[in-house]
């Protein structure tokens, strides 16, 4: 096991094994392709041809690396082949028993010291080790795919691994240019883990209507930059692929939220199982196509149109950060504002809050001196609600505070003229309980915006049972013309994105408890194999960690789910004081400002 690991044998040329065959390639190791398909094999030599021909169009490699990796990888159809390899990389398909009769043949062919690693996302390697004569020499060895871009490698070590294999192994994958986190072998390890779990409760959400396709990969990309959709991620891994996978999790976990979507198994026993099929959650071009087309479950424009009510001018009540970015949201768009606070010292220095935002935009060359004045003579500061006594649209962005929101909507009730539309940005309340303060509960919508408002492009609109047609279309008509991405949710704890994101960033912070993984190694996890702006600590830390727990417990609340149950550590951290970046401390500690 001290063998620099020169020669490497890759069981299963599909997708993700020609991948893995093209890295080691690359850098330099032999690599025998061992599949029993030869037109498996063959395709694997096209694309690894095709692959480093774009990587030397774009100046990534030389032509001489280019045909020294081609030279270095060889293709058979037998295990026989794997005689000289010093570790053996399996990524057959996912079931016990093909991984089981791969290992048993390997220990007849390979020699006493070669290493075998499964390429499993779901299975436990513990299990698969144990078909081994040789369970010492066993591990996991978690690529992702595309395995020549993600950074990631999850090196997996069951009860049985011996510890010079993981280091050899861990020690190839920083050579291959990869960063490698050792795990423990728990089903979907720390990326899959909470990934599946999240991706699992959007298919749940798209399931019971409560938000299209469309709006729920939409929330998640503008909401939380991420680089796709669930629902869009779900149909490239492959939505039996990601059912095997929950299922093996929920064997473990018995948690509800790993409990596979119903429509998982609906859309696999159907063979719609995402772009390899041609169809999942969504329709594509071809089987194995990338590009999306019309089904018939694709909104039309003429659906999403309405007819509303004019919008000539906005009230925005409230003096954070939030208000005081919807009102500059509104006033860049050409909408007169009035910007009313407590007092009249709290709008002026809202507003003044705005001028400043206003001039690093044309520091930085993204607007004119001209617009700023423009957008700034736009603006009045008051210090009364009073002043919204003409304003078509008022839109509330105080404190998350049922009760300080519905006393300031009965306010607003009694000022607001008839027809004006209200509208609230709470991010977690039943917009319901507020309409309920007013008179007027069918002209009240939630508008959330998130933070900095200027600069995200996604608001969730959200209908209560009693909101009217005609002031959803105006809402909907009003993100569009303040260039922002409209999502329609119903009334419901989270809405879409702390729906699917709070319990994400829970799961996390359980997996800290129970001392499966450190902070750094699920950070650097969920950014290196799932492509997050952010890891779910670092997040939370942003967040901060009292503002997150309120969240989940309403989403605990509300569902009723014991998987919700906000997570002890995140109690006690909030007990102690310890929120966040804001205070200077939290998961991590942080320099004062």
């Amino acid at each position: 096991m001290d063998t620099p690991l020169s020669t490497i044998a890759v069981v299963g040329l599909g997708t993700m094994g020609t991948g893995i065959a093209e890295v080691l390639a690359l850098a330099g190791r032999e690599v025998i392709g061992i599949d029993i398909s030869e037109a498996a094999a063959r395709q694997a030599v096209t694309s690894l041809e095709a692959s480093t021909a774009r990587a030397v169009g774009r100046g990534r490699i030389t032509e001489q690396e280019r045909a020294d990796a081609l030279t270095r990888f060889r293709t058979y159809d037998t295990l026989q082949a794997a005689a000289d390899a010093e570790l053996v990389i399996e990524v057959v398909p996912e079931t016990y028993e093909i991984k089981q009769q791969v290992f048993r043949e390997l220990d007849a062919v390979v020699s006493a010291t070669a290493i075998l690693a499964t390429g499993t996302n779901a299975l436990s390697v513990t299990r698969l080790a144990a078909e081994s004569q040789h369970p010492e020499r066993v591990l996991g060895l978690h690529f992702f795919n595309p395995a020549p871009a993600m950074k990631l490698v999850e090196v997996v070590s069951s009860v049985l691994t011996a510890p010079p294999a993981v280091e050899a192994v861990t020690r190839l994958a920083r050579e291959l240019g990869k960063e490698p986190v050792a795990v423990g072998d728990r089903p979907g390890f720390v990326a899959d883990g909470l990934l599946f779990g999240y991706l699992n409760q959007a298919a749940a959400m798209y399931e019971a209507n409560y938000a299209s396709r469309e709006d729920i990969d939409a929330a998640m990309k503008l909401g939380c930059g991420l680089p796709m959709g669930p629902l869009a991620l779900l149909d490239l891994i492959g939505i039996d692929t990601a059912r095997t996978v929950l299922e093996a999790m929920y064997s473990a976990s018995h948690d509800r939220l790993h409990a596979p979507a119903p429509v998982l198994g609906q859309l696999s026993e159907a063979g719609l199982t995402g772009r390899k099929a041609g169809r999942g959650f969504y329709t594509y071009d071809a089987p194995g196509g990338q590009d999306v087309v019309p089904d018939a479950l694709t909104p039309s424009p003429e659906a999403a149109a309405g007819t509303g009510r004019e919008i000539a001018s906005v009230g925005v009540a409230g003096s954070g950060t939030m208000a005081s970015g919807i009102a500059e949201v509104f006033a860049k768009a050409g909408y007169t504002v009035v910007l009313a606070a407590r007092s009249q010292e709290k709008a002026d220095l809202a507003k003044a809050r705005i001028a400043k935002s206003l001039e690093r935009s044309v520091t930085k060359g993204r607007l004119t001196a001209e617009a700023r004045d423009e957008t700034l003579a736009r603006i009045t500061a008051a210090g009364s609600l009073d002043a919204f006594a003409e304003v078509d649209l008022a839109v509330e962005a105080v404190a998350e505070d049922l009760e300080v929101k519905q006393q300031l909507f009965a306010t607003l009730d009694k000022v607001c003229r008839p027809g004006a539309v209200l509208a609230t940005t709470t991010s977690s309340l039943p917009v319901i309980a507020i309409a309920r303060a007013t008179a007027r509960p069918e002209d009240v919508i939630g508008m959330h915006f998130f933070n900095p408002a200027p600069a995200m492009k996604l608001v969730e609109v959200v209908r209560t049972v009693l909101t009217a047609d005609d002031v959803h279309a105006t809402v909907r008509a009003v993100c569009t013309k303040i260039r922002k991405h409209p999502v329609d949710c119903g009334d419901r704890a989270g809405f879409i994105v702390n729906a699917l994101l709070f319990p994400y960033l829970n799961n996390a912070i359980k997996m800290v408890e129970e001392h499966y993984a450190s902070l750094d190694d699920i950070d650097a996890a969920m950014k290196l194999g799932g492509g997050y702006p952010m890891g779910p600590f670092e997040l939370l830390d942003v967040v901060g960690l009292d503002v997150s727990l309120a969240i989940e417990k309403v989403l605990h609340r509300e569902f009723r789910d014991p998987g919700l149950a906000p997570a002890p550590l995140l109690e006690h951290l909030v007990a102690a004081g310890c929120l966040g970046r804001k205070t200077g401390r939290g998961f991590r500690e942080y320099a004062r400002r």
